[in-house]
């Protein structure tokens, strides 16, 4: 039975990583921060077969404790600070957590790995926002990267030094540079849930607009039930690499309130959309849309849930949670 270690098992991507390795056997261990963590309970509801560990990615020494009792065959770096707007508010926390953060889980597994530093294999959650103001489109693997947000920088700094680790210790360490990935399991505070929660209201009676910021961002937009299944990939390969994971398609977010809109019969959805300069980012990220032909090529990956397919999924899902909730 293989054993896997699973930072950030709280958010969507934790607890849908969580499900696929149960469902293949694994051991699975998830460290969580602060023993009052809000999603606790949601996470033990989840994935009861999963053993928690309370740990923090800042502190060095709860990592190693944490590696001390999994004994982890995989690890997964996915816990971070991952709302890019929270990071300009805070910018030396994000830093700390998704950046250092990062650092601090790969001299961990370098230091519990012994002499046998390939014996553990490790994943890092990149991101699509480290292109930011894009150099090329559609974005690959060797696109220069240029981030223009703290995230993003964060982002970039835990990718590069994941990419050292590899080179400088032979670590397997990989990176999923992993474009927009939504579920209902979305936190509500990105733009997607943020969309299909307020159209659900909307068509329920129970709220009247929608605030919004650039309608004109573009994105690329997957499943995050299928990015997953891409991680799990890379770390099956014999050598250690970098992975673009997208759908290789770009939709705006006016096109994301439109399908979310006709979905409940709401075609003029104008009306209901107001704009607030608060929500614009200090510097916009426009155009992104990768490339995922090397994942495609190499791990025999696809997406299997289209743009429209993803939308509809989170409206229903939020229609549901209404009505269970009266």
């Amino acid at each position: 039975m293989k054993r896997a270690l699973i930072t950030g098992i709280t958010g969507q991507d934790g607890m849908y990583l969580g499900e696929l390795l149960l469902s293949k056997g694994y051991e699975v261990f998830g460290l969580v921060r602060g023993q009052n963590n809000p999603k606790l309970e949601m996470v033990r509801s989840v994935l009861p077969g999963a053993k928690l560990l309370f740990g923090d990615l800042t502190d060095l020494s709860s990592l190693l404790r944490a590696l001390d009792v999994a004994q982890p065959d995989e690890i997964y770096n996915l816990g971070a600070i991952s709302f890019v707007a929270y990071s300009w508010e805070n910018a030396a926390l994000t830093t700390d957590v998704t950046g250092k953060g990062a650092l601090n889980i790969l001299e961990a597994t370098r230091l519990h790995s012994g002499d046998d530093l390939a014996r553990i294999r490790f994943y890092q959650a990149s991101s699509s926002e480290m292109f930011g103001k894009v150099q090329a489109v559609p974005q690959r693997e060797d696109t220069l990267l240029w981030p223009r947000s703290p995230y993003g920088v964060a982002k970039v700094f835990a990718h590069y030094m994941t990419i050292n680790y590899r080179e400088s210790y032979g670590m397997h360490a990989s990176s999923g540079l992993l474009f927009n990935h939504e579920s209902p399991r979305r936190g509500p505070e990105f733009v997607t849930r943020k969309v299909s929660q307020a159209v659900a209201k909307i068509a329920a009676g129970v709220q009247d607009k929608i605030v919004m910021g650039n309608l004109d961002a573009s994105r690329d937009w997957g499943f995050a039930g299928d990015y997953v299944e891409a991680m799990w990939l890379m770390l099956q390969q014999d050598t250690a690499d970098d992975y673009v994971i997208s759908t290789g398609e770009t939709h705006t977010i006016r096109e994301l309130l439109t399908v979310a809109f006709a979905h409940v019969g709401i075609d003029d959805w104008e009306s209901y959309v107001v704009q607030d300069p608060q929500f614009m980012r200090p510097a916009e990220v426009d155009l992104l849309v990768g490339d995922p032909s090397k994942a495609r090529e190499v791990l025999g990956w696809k997406p299997t849930v289209g743009f429209e397919e993803l939308v509809t999924m989170m409206v229903d899902s939020d229609l549901a949670e209404l009505k269970k909730h009266g």
